[in-house]
C-alpha cells in the first residue's frame, strides 16, 4: 500500500456516499462510500464500497450529517 493510500484511510472523510431510494413518498438511504479532498484542493477521490445497480441516485453528503430516510 503506498503512502496516499495510508493517508487516506487516516484521515476523516470530507462527504459520505449514500443510495438513495424512492418508494412512495419514503427515500431509503444506504451508505456506500465517501470521499476525500485532494490536497491541491482540485478534486477528490471517491470510494465506493458498492455500486447501486436497480436505480437509484448517489448524493454525498458533509461527514458527520447523518440524513434521515426521507431527506434529499
Amino acid at each position: 500500500m503506498d503512502t496516499r493510500n495510508q493517508n487516506r484511510e487516516i484521515q476523516t472523510p470530507a462527504l459520505i456516499a449514500y443510495h438513495v431510494t424512492e418508494r412512495g413518498e419514503q427515500s431509503y438511504w444506504t451508505r456506500i462510500g465517501a470521499a476525500w479532498g485532494h490536497e491541491d484542493a482540485k478534486g477528490m477521490t471517491v470510494q465506493l464500497d458498492l455500486i447501486p445497480a436497480n436505480g437509484g441516485r448517489i448524493v454525498l453528503r458533509e461527514a458527520g450529517q447523518e440524513p434521515e430516510n426521507n431527506e434529499g
